[in-house]
């Protein structure tokens, strides 16, 4: 929303602006020709800052840049008076400009040249003058000298060290450091405060571990300023009293604060107390900016960026411990310094033209508007009858060659002021030409035609065009003069071309040029590639007939794919005037071709897709007495041309043994979806000519496809185009709609309309729209989108909305009257006297006071109840605490509801809200509420743990869900016989019992059993179980153990001695061998053959590991004798080991009269009886 002091400044420059709309000021055009000649006042364009401080050690430079023609020159003022720069040898200005330099090379102070400048620019037509700068140097003293004294203060209490910097230019930064240079850690209990100082919620014993100093750094000389240090001495005490806070800054309860618009805005409470308070910030009757506020120092200082006048108001801080709270207001006013509504611009004018500089500039307090010419007052300069002051505009009327001037809107009040300079140019040029001359211009037969010649001149020129010498009617439906003077033809014919003269003219002279305009043929391919379907190694060939103006160079260029197909004589594809060929083809080649033909004007292009045939046997080459499809329709005519319709007439193709049973007529148009054939009708297959209907504003071109039962010939060759002529639009959009994206706005949608409907150029939609039940006029507003916000809506009221469509040619049918709502917001209330009235175990009815229906802020969607299962009441039952919701629909009216689905035996909670479309209202109160006990669940598990020949066991656990106190459990059971099903035996248990065991009367008998727990309420969900079949049943009386049968035992012996027989067959075969020498055993181990492992099984060896040692004999007795040459008699006793090499690794002693031999014992010949003995 406008503050009311600028609604007013608005309300004046509308007036203004409607009183002098067609006062439009001349826009020069950038063209260096126009440029180079064209007198201009003064205009700075580059000047130092209004506040300006300068650093000591360097030289001072007022920058003051201004362009103009003539070349402006340049003076200065220095605190009101006329600074004579050239007297001053320290002082120089730069050449072409009005920049000073001051330089101190020979000596001089900078604090000599301080003061307000300000920079005038002139030259013969006015004079433009800078900002006033204020100059000053940057001063960066020294700390004064004082002797501090240690600080003494007990433990707990508050202490504020000060700082006190020196003043500087600018101020400095201040931050505090220990004597080792080290930052003062800053925290919740010690933070240093806007002013520097350094404040202490409570002082603590270990604070007088260090001493503190402030340091002051000052940008400019980058230089830093320390203070003696504080030395502190804390007195400490056994135990520290706690006290309620106290603030240190601000002092009191109240203060106040100014500041100006766009600037920062800080805040700062600082408190005192045991234990150390927190801060928190309020702003009273509104909340807080989030977006722009920042909570900085430990939350002590509130900071809010770029204030706005939105921002003005009382804060509150509060300071609060576990000993009490505290609070300080702050009331906030905010000032403005001028800021810009309507900044004045430069006006170019011609002789007796009439135009204005209007100055609109608001701020706080509201700023006084003075207006000055060539840097004097309006009222001292010379009077100009051509010239008044209304208000805060100036108005020209029919100005005078040579009263231009610049003039300067001074806008000010007590915190600042604002200066603009805006120009006044009476410009008397005659009519120049700004493009190149005797053009060429060449457009396509039926395309527009646009004819530019771009010129300037001051008065503005009266342009008219000529044809051979003769005025052009610019009656709108052929010809139309465009703003700039372009000429426009709607359809360029053959008989257009010709030699057009324009002339621009004014009452200082006239231009004039030629324009000539050649209509030249459009491009078209007159024989389309077809598609085609070859065999593999044979020639393709794609023909491709063009007709184009023979005076246009025109290009024929081949794709594949829409990738370009490269020509040469290493390329295997070939092109001539009228085709292209490939010969050898193979499956490489096969894609899509498209043969486009262009010139510098235009262009077109056809496709066609090669298929690669494999065998001969797939060609699809058939007899002349099979079907195939028709042919395309030939010789296309148009007659009987109308507004909205035509006639189509065309000679049918040849059918191919197969009759056309219809006729699809395609068209294109080329403004919308040039290029694209869509279906605009069919026709019966005997029919040849059609009337066809159309739309206004469309440029058609049709062509027909026949079809038979095989299916569809190609399309035929287009027609001639036929333009429709334009209409307003017959139909109104469709879709319409309102709603609200934001709560203060509302949307308004519809569907556009299509490219058939638009019935001519410029199609514009006007959106009309006013409150309902309210007499009040339509709001409209014309677009070309789809969509339209209306912004600054109250939240959630009801709008007519309508729609209207409209070109250049009139306005379409409005649409009917819609309802829209402009956005939603939150709702604002709560629903009251949340209440369960009744409750059962697993339903509750709920009862509630209904909100008002202008608290919802939107329209109602539901009451919504958000509940959850906070605990079991049965003890040792645990609950997932799961948050659900259930909704109220039927409307805002409604005072209550069925809460269904819930745990019986069960404690809740819920609360409600009110929902919109988008939002939810506050929470209700929270209100508990208990179910009433129900019947249990099923009981956890159910099973048969222990089954023999006599009794079932049976075993289970309490239910998951009690639903209640548990008073037992009730067991069912019959038996099963087959589909038989015999008497129901019943038994009850108490809460406490989880088995039972049932003697059955039979190995055959089965139950069936059903298990459920009891509450007060009754039995719940049944468990069922059933006993095993006897087929698996682990014991019976009448089994008998096959372990102990004859049959058995004999079988399993003559197994064992079938076994034993094999072994000593294999054993017998395995043993048989004859002598080798010595060489040839030392690679063999000595093992014993007869070893047995530790179950009693044999180890048996490979055959070279049972081979004899050369010379050695088995006697019957199975001992073998040593030879004479053995190595056993050279050893010295112990085992005898070789390695897998034969090398020896260890002792051995063999006894010749040993009875047992230690290693390989074999025989040549080793008999049954030594292996039967060998085994046993």
């Amino acid at each position: 929303m406008w503050p009311q002091g600028q609604r007013a400044a608005l309300a004046v420059l509308s007036i203004i602006v409607l009183l002098w709309r067609k006062a439009a000021p001349i826009e020069v055009p950038q063209d260096p020709r126009i440029l180079q000649d064209l007198k201009q006042p003064p205009t700075i364009v580059k000047q130092s800052v209004k506040d300006y401080i300068v650093d000591p050690r360097d030289n001072i430079i007022i920058e003051c840049e201004a362009k103009g023609n003539p070349v402006p020159t340049f003076w200065w003022r220095r605190n009101g008076k006329f600074f004579n720069a050239e007297k001053d040898p320290r002082v120089s200005m730069r050449k072409r400009s009005g920049t000073l330099e001051i330089s101190f090379r020979n000596g001089g102070k900078p604090e000599e040249y301080e003061g307000e400048y300000q920079c005038f620019a002139l030259n013969d037509f006015g004079t433009a003058i800078s900002n006033k700068i204020l100059l000053r140097v940057s001063k960066s003293p020294l700390w004064p000298k004082e002797v501090l004294e240690p600080v003494v203060v007990t433990e707990g209490s508050s202490l504020i060290l000060p700082c006190n910097p020196p003043p500087g230019l600018p101020p400095p930064n201040t931050f505090w450091m220990n004597s080792a240079m080290m930052p003062i850690t800053q925290d919740k209990r010690v933070s240093m405060g806007l002013n520097g100082d350094l404040y202490f919620s409570n002082v603590l014993a270990r604070d007088s571990t260090m001493d503190y100093s402030c340091n002051a750094r000052f940008l400019f000389t980058h230089t830093i300023q320390q203070k003696n240090p504080f030395n502190l001495k804390v007195l400490t005490t056994r135990n520290i009293p706690e006290f309620a806070p106290s603030f240190l800054s601000p002092s009191g309860l109240h203060s106040s604060k100014m500041v100006l618009r766009g600037e920062e805005l800080l805040l700062e409470c600082i408190a005192a107390g045991v234990p150390t308070p927190g801060i928190k910030w309020f702003k009273k009757g509104g909340d807080l900016p989030e977006r722009k506020v920042k909570f900085e120092s430990f939350n002590k200082t509130l900071r809010i960026v770029s204030v706005s006048e939105e921002d003005s108001g009382e804060y509150v801080c509060m300071a609060s411990n576990k000993i009490g709270s505290i609070r300080h207001s702050i009331s906030v006013q905010v000032k403005a310094a001028p800021y810009w509504l309507h900044k004045p611009t430069n006006l170019v004018l011609a002789p007796g033209e009439n135009g204005q500089l209007v100055c609109l500039a608001s701020g706080n307090p509201k700023p006084t508007i003075e207006w000055l010419v060539n840097g004097e007052t309006i009222q001292s300069s010379l009077p100009n009858p051509s010239r008044e002051v209304v208000g805060d505009a100036i108005i020209f009327n029919s100005v005078q060659i040579g009263s231009s001037a610049v003039y300067q809107c001074n806008a000010s009040n007590e915190h600042g002021y604002l200066l603009v300079n805006a120009f006044v140019s009476i410009l008397d040029m005659a009519p120049r030409l700004l493009g190149p001359k005797n053009q060429l211009i060449k457009v396509i037969e039926n395309h527009q035609a646009f004819l530019d010649c771009p010129f300037f001149g001051s008065p503005y020129p009266d342009v008219r065009w000529f044809k051979n010498g003769l005025g052009i009617v610019l009656d709108g439906v052929k010809y139309r003069l465009h703003n700039n003077g372009t000429l426009e033809i709607k359809r360029a014919r053959p008989e257009d071309q010709g030699t057009y003269t324009f002339v621009a003219s004014n009452m200082l002279g006239k231009a004039e040029d030629q324009v000539r305009l050649e209509v030249k043929e459009p491009t078209r391919i007159t024989r389309i590639p077809e598609h085609l379907s070859a065999n593999r190694g044979s020639l393709a060939r794609f023909e491709c007939k063009i007709k184009h103006d023979h005076t246009l160079p025109v290009t024929v260029s081949w794709l594949k794919d829409d990738k370009p197909l490269h020509f040469g004589w290493m390329s295997k594809y070939k092109k001539d005037e009228e085709s292209m060929s490939i010969p050898n083809i193979n499956s490489d080649d096969e894609g899509t071709y498209t043969c486009t033909v262009s010139t510098e004007l235009d262009q077109d292009s056809a496709s066609a897709r090669l298929i690669v045939l494999e065998d001969d046997s797939l060609s699809p080459s058939y007899p002349s007495a099979f079907a195939d499809r028709p042919d395309p329709p030939q010789d296309l005519e148009l007659s009987d041309l109308s507004a909205r319709s035509v006639r189509l007439t065309w000679v049918p193709g040849n059918e191919n043994n197969s009759p056309v049973t219809e006729f699809l007529v395609q068209y294109e148009e080329d403004r919308w979806k040039p290029g694209e054939w869509q279906n605009l009708s069919s026709y019966a297959g005997n029919q040849n000519s059609v009337n066809l209907q159309l739309s206004p504003f469309v440029n058609y071109q049709f062509r027909v496809i026949a079809i038979n039962k095989v299916g569809q010939s190609r399309p035929s060759r287009p027609s001639a185009r036929y333009q429709t002529s334009g209409s307003p639009p017959d139909v109104a959009p469709s879709g319409l709609k309102g709603w609200g994206t934001r709560k203060n706005n509302m949307e308004i949608s519809w569907q556009p309309l299509l490219d058939t409907q638009r019935n001519g150029p410029e199609l514009r939609y006007v959106v009309s729209w006013r409150r309902k039940d309210h007499e009040e006029e339509w709001n409209n507003v014309t677009t070309t989108s789809t969509k339209y916000v209306v912004s600054d809506t109250e939240t959630y009221v009801p709008y007519e909305i309508k729609i209207q469509a409209i070109n250049d040619f009139g306005r379409g049918p409005e649409s009917n009257v819609v309802i829209g709502y402009s956005g939603e917001d939150k709702p604002s209330a709560a629903p009251a006297d949340l209440r369960v009235p009744k409750a059962d175990s697993t339903k509750v009815n709920v009862h509630w006071v209904p909100v008002e229906p202008s608290s919802i802020h939107g329209e109602f969607k539901e009451y919504r109840l958000y509940y959850r299962r906070e605990a079991s009441l049965a003890k040792g039952v645990k609950v997932t605490k799961e948050k659900k919701t259930k909704g109220f629909y039927s409307d805002v009216s409604q005072n209550s509801g069925i809460l269904t689905d819930l745990v019986p035996y069960s404690r809740y909670s819920m609360y409600m809200v009110v929902a919109n479309n988008k939002f939810e209202g506050p929470h209700s109160k929270t209100v508990d509420f208990e179910t009433k006990e129900g019947v249990p669940g099923a009981p956890k598990f159910f099973k048969i743990v222990q089954r023999n020949t006599e009794t079932i066991h049976l075993k289970w656990d309490k239910p998951v869900e009690p639903n209640g106190i548990l008073i037992g459990y009730t067991l069912k059971y019959n038996t099963v016989n087959g589909t038989q099903v015999g008497g129901q035996q019943v038994q009850s248990f108490f809460a406490n019992e989880t088995e039972h065991t049932i003697h059955l009367p039979d190995r055959f008998t089965r139950y069936k059993f059903y298990l459920s727990a009891r509450t007060q309420v009754g039995s719940g969900e049944v468990y069922a179980e059933e006993s095993p079949h006897f087929a698996n049943e682990a014991y019976s009386k009448d089994q008998v153990d096959i372990a102990t049968q004859g049959w058995f035992i004999g079988l399993m012996c003559a197994i064992a001695l079938l076994v034993l027989i094999l072994l000593i067959v294999c054993f017998i075969k395995r043993s048989r061998g004859g002598k080798y020498p010595v060489r040839d055993k030392k690679d063999l181990p000595l093992d014993p053959v007869d070893q047995k492992d530790q179950d009693g099984s044999f180890d048996y060896h490979s055959d070279e590991d049972n081979k004899p040692l050369q010379g050695s004999q088995t006697s019957l007795d199975g001992n073998v004798k040593e030879s004479d040459d053995s190595l056993v008699d050279y050893g010295e006793g112990g085992d005898g080991q070789f390695n897998e090499d034969g090398s020896f690794i260890g002792q051995y002693t063999v006894k010749k009269d040993k009875e047992e031999t230690e290693g390989n014992e074999s025989s040549e010949a080793t008999s049954p009886v030594n292996a039967i003995y060998s085994l046993a």
